[in-house]
């Protein structure tokens, strides 16, 4: 029986403990279908949301709900770049980004839906990337901000950051 390429990664494919904390408290077996299934999440929590509720700070947190959904498109973005790079067996090692630089400059906030639109895309995008590599590829690793990831790590990172993000805003549209 051969192993699923999209199932669980190992601890050793993620060297980060933050990064397996979020990949652990994502549930489920072949990281495509969660990766799908979080776009249909992905809208059911933004038609929740009422105009005046995007731009509010909910205390402890610091970003607006539209600031978050900028982060998740940028990490999106960041995430799939690692991917790619990776998958080819690029061994150059890659910088790390401050995420909280890119939301403190709220240099792409614009349009709520227009944001949630580059969001889905960008995930459709690594969807395709990670369905058209070979199997040998999600092996690949690399190394990203001092720590070394496979493409099957990042790819349940990718899962786990936003599953992480979209259960925050959630929380704060019900408060």
């Amino acid at each position: 029986m051969s192993k699923l390429v999209s199932g669980r990664c190992q601890p050793h494919e993620i060297a980060a403990d933050y990064h397996r904390g979020l990949i652990e408290a994502t549930p489920g077996s072949d990281v495509l279908e969660v990766l799908q299934a979080q776009r249909s999440w992905l809208q059911e929590i933004v038609a929740t949301i009422r105009p005046d509720q995007a731009d509010q700070i909910h205390p402890p947190y610091g970003w607006t709900i539209r600031q978050v959904f900028a982060h998740c498109a940028d990490a999106e973005r960041v995430f799939g770049y690692r991917m790619l790079r990776f998958a080819a067996g690029d061994a150059t090692e890659l910088p790390g980004w401050d995420e909280n630089f890119y939301a403190d400059s709220r240099f792409g906030l614009g349009d709520l839906e227009r944001l949630v639109r580059e969001l889905d895309l960008l995930r459709q995008t690594n969807q395709l990337l990670l369905q058209r590599i070979e199997p040998e590829c999600w092996d690949r690793s690399g190394v990203a901000e001092g720590k070394r990831l496979s493409v099957r790590g990042l790819a349940w990172l990718t899962a786990g950051h936003l599953r992480h993000h979209l259960q925050i805003v959630q929380k704060r549209l019900q408060q």
